[in-house]
């Protein structure tokens, strides 16, 4: 078994692919000044990065880090998890809650937007902080703390028979264990009006062992026809592991569909995405959403114009056929759907 010391860490991180999701949880990366000593990158990264993360800490898987170019600043892949200067910066329309997801709370981790669908806020844990995360001062301690204090959300779900998707979210929901995700969808199946279950998840690109037996048997074990929706942004975050986690998911029978979101310099390039949905794709993975960047506090250097956003799918539509190509959209919080916005 390959694992790192915690205490000694080479030059470079070294990818664990047998150790087990939980310890490549444990070995993730939360400090600035050692992320930026392991890519090699100057040492005046590191205040700023110690700076912004405690506003909100740096989570990195050791197989993501391992895919990052040494010596690059502009790494698309290290751009998307390393604190910067930036993020101390206020905006004007930049918010804590770009898409209104507390005015839509109906019981404590219940979020209902949409018509037919309701979202199970499961934890606010995560495989990696995303630096535009638009959940990233979501207030997850006054929640349920774990799986158990759901039942008051379920209540809610069964008495509303307008709810036949229950999306499972978070944080992300695989941070958690299989026993109690497996018991949290038996009950959901019980509720006879609901007759899909979907995960939101990054877990299988950043920490794809997280993919197991247990896991296909609660996804796919019940009379709920499953969706999985990954997130990935650019197409060197899915290797060969990530590639073989995906694939035993489709094969297991899940619905498996891709969201992005439009950040720049990571993929605000034709290229990149249509690279990208190819690599998708010959995993079974369709791309499902390109979204416009969430207008969270924090994340406003990502910001791309939404005319340049259009002028990217159009190239895209040039050159994919059309169920490769996503839908580019914008959640404004209390609308009834996502605009699409090309």
């Amino acid at each position: 078994m390959n694992i790192v010391s915690p205490t000694a860490d080479p030059v470079r991180p070294t990818p664990t692919p047998h150790v087990s999701w939980r310890e490549a949880m444990k070995q993730a990366i939360r400090d600035p000044r050692k992320l930026v000593q392991m890519l090699e990158l100057p040492d005046h990264f590191c205040e700023p990065a110690r700076q912004a993360a405690r506003q909100f800490g740096l989570f990195a898987p050791r197989q993501f880090v391992a895919k990052m170019q040494p010596s690059d600043p502009h790494d698309p892949l290290l751009l998307q998890v390393l604190p910067l200067a930036a993020e101390l910066t206020e905006r004007p329309g930049f918010t804590h809650d770009p898409v209104g997801d507390l005015p839509a709370a109906k019981a404590p981790g219940l979020l209902h937007k949409y018509q037919g669908r309701a979202l199970l806020v499961v934890t606010g844990a995560c495989p990696v902080h995303c630096r535009y995360c638009f959940r990233r001062h979501f207030p997850y301690s006054e929640g349920p703390r774990n799986v158990a204090e759901l039942t008051p959300a379920l209540a809610a779900i069964a008495d509303d028979v307008s709810i036949r998707e229950v999306i499972l979210s978070g944080g992300d929901p695989l941070t958690v264990a299989d026993q109690p995700l497996s018991e949290l969808v038996a009950a959901i199946a019980e509720i006879p009006h609901v007759v899909r279950l979907r995960v939101h998840t990054r877990m299988p690109i950043m920490i794809p062992q997280r993919v197991t037996g247990e896991l296909l048997d609660w996804l796919t074990g019940t009379r709920l026809a499953p969706v999985m929706v990954v997130h990935a942004n650019h197409p060197r975050e899915i290797d060969d592991a990530v590639g073989t986690s995906l694939k035993a998911l489709a094969d297991a029978g899940v619905t498996m569909l891709n969201q992005s979101v439009l950040l720049a310099g990571v993929n605000d390039n034709a290229d990149v995405l249509v690279e990208l949905s190819e690599r998708l794709m010959r995993y079974r993975v369709l791309p499902y959403y390109l979204h416009q960047l969430d207008r969270v506090a924090g994340a406003a250097h990502f910001e791309v114009k939404a005319t340049a956003g259009q002028d990217i799918v159009r190239q895209m539509r040039s050159r994919l056929p059309g169920y490769l190509v996503p839908r580019y959209v914008r959640e404004v919080a209390g609308d009834a759907s996502k605009q699409v916005i090309v």
